[in-house]
C-alpha cells in the first residue's frame, strides 16, 4: 500500500490564474506559502507551493480565492517535466488540489463554498 496525500495552510501569493482548456472545463493556478519557524534563533522559513486545481475547486477559486487569502488544501503531489524555451528540461513538483477551504479573510470567503 502506497498513500500521496499532501496538507497545506497558509497564504496565496497571487491571483488564481485560469485556463479554458475545453469549454466548461477549467483549469486554476495558485501559489501558496506556508511558514515555519526554524532552530533556537527562530527565524521564520518560507515555502511556496504551486496549487493546481481544476473543474468545481477551479471555479471556486477565480470566484473567491484572491492574493493574501488563507486557505486549507489537501491533495497529491505530482511531478511533470517539461522542456523550456532554451531546450533545457525541467522538472516541476505541483499540488493537485482534491479538497479546498477558505479560511476567514473577509466576508467572501465566509459566504464561499466548501468543496471536493
Amino acid at each position: 500500500m502506497s498513500v500521496n496525500k499532501i496538507i497545506l495552510l497558509g497564504y496565496v501569493g497571487n491571483d488564481p490564474e485560469m485556463r479554458y482548456p475545453e469549454k466548461d472545463f477549467a483549469i486554476a493556478r495558485f501559489s501558496l506559502a506556508t511558514s515555519e519557524p526554524k532552530g533556537a534563533s527562530g527565524v521564520e522559513i518560507t515555502d511556496w507551493h504551486t496549487c493546481i486545481l481544476t473543474g468545481r475547486n477551479a471555479v471556486v477559486a477565480e470566484r473567491y480565492v484572491r492574493k493574501g487569502s488563507r486557505v486549507y488544501v489537501e491533495g497529491k503531489m505530482r511531478y511533470r517535466e517539461f522542456e523550456d524555451r532554451y531546450k533545457i528540461k525541467r522538472r516541476v513538483a505541483e499540488v493537485e488540489v482534491v479538497y479546498l477551504e477558505l479560511l476567514g479573510q473577509g466576508a467572501s470567503a465566509q459566504s464561499a463554498p466548501r468543496t471536493q
